[in-house]
């Protein structure tokens, strides 16, 4: 079978300030649509790193319920806004960010400041709307992690006096949908064909989320591999050797039995010491026209077949279907 190819059909960003991207994988062996699909989209929801507001203090505010005077917003839907906020960290953290604004403002994350080091994404998202004569000063602590985790989680007591914990909600993937389609190579339909939709929070393409998650799978899978012998190393060759020695090994196993050719085709091939498709795979379509009593009917029967099997002999196939010269073939 021909190696699959992944590409990128549509990109966009969403009104909301999400990135969009539609991936399309085909051909992939029945059942791996599914397979692969499910696995890319829990790892995407739920393994990749992302950045977080973790916790807050608000200026003349000691809890969730309190208000700010001049605020049109109470705390807890200043907070909610707050944990829509994304963020990319280029180094450690946890990182310091403020923000001060006096009204009559709208805030939003644009007012955000940080170091060099935090980038707000989504600067337009709404934080509060200030009144004449208000002031908002918040500093906000931004850390990296993964899923989300609730503030119940977070230990106050490790907050300085003032502080308060909020939900961190990492995940820079927001959505993820899939889907598997029929698809063919040659004459044969039983391949899929995997749509794969993702939305992020601007943080990370979808295209860099999809080849990262694909990479976490890959080491948690190698985990797996010793039970075979020698682990399968993910660097250098090794991996692309095996890959290759497990393609020859299904070649191998595909009798010419399993091709369905005519009688004839069958009988010259196994003459010829022909015995699997990786054999025939070997072969020359000159190579094929050789064998003895192997006309040129016959030739054009293997090399569709083949074909149809998603394969090629050896040189690839230079006949000329506009050719209507046929040799006799005799018994």
């Amino acid at each position: 079978m021909e190696n699959p190819t992944i590409e990128c059909i549509e990109s966009y960003e969403t009104p909301e300030g999400l990135t969009y991207g539609r991936f399309v994988a085909e051909p992939l062996e029945k059942g791996y649509g599914t397979t692969l699909g499910n696995s890319l989209r829990r790892v995407l929801l739920s393994d990749l790193e992302g950045a977080a507001i973790t916790a807050v203090k608000i200026e003349g505010v000691l809890h969730e319920f309190s208000i700010v005077e001049g605020m049109v917003e109470d705390v807890l839907d200043l907070i909610m806004n707050l944990k829509l906020v994304s963020f990319k960290v280029h180094g450690e953290s946890p990182k310091t960010a403020t923000l001060s604004v006096e009204g009559p403002a709208t805030v939003t994350a644009a007012d955000i400041k940080a170091d060099s080091e935090v980038e707000v994404v989504n600067q337009m998202q709404h934080l509060a709307t200030l009144q004449e004569g208000a002031r908002l000063e918040i500093e906000m602590r931004v850390e990296t992690g993964k899923g989300f985790v609730p503030a119940e989680q977070m230990k106050r007591e490790e907050l300085p006096l003032g502080w308060l914990p909020i939900d961190a909600v990492y995940m820079p993937v927001q959505k993820v949908n899939y889907k598997v389609e029929n698809t063919r190579v040659g004459q044969i339909t039983n391949f899929d064909r995997l749509v794969l939709e993702v939305w992020t929070n601007g943080s990370i393409e979808p295209d860099k989320a999809i080849s990262t998650s694909a990479g976490i799978l890959a080491r948690k899978f190698q985990y797996f591999t010793v039970l075979g012998g020698e682990p399968i190393s993910l660097d250098g060759s090794m991996l692309l050797d095996r890959a290759e020695d497990a393609q020859k090994s299904k070649e191998e196993g595909i009798s010419i039995e399993d091709m369905e050719l005519s009688i004839r085709a069958y009988n010259c091939l196994k003459r010829a010491n022909i015995f699997t498709l990786a054999d025939l795979l070997k072969k020359s379509e000159r190579e094929l026209m050789e064998i003895k009593n192997f006309g040129k009917k016959s030739a054009e029967e293997v090399i569709d077949k083949v074909y149809e099997m998603g394969y090629s002999l050896r040189g690839g196939s230079t006949r000329n279907n506009d050719n209507d010269e046929d040799e006799d073939e005799a018994e």
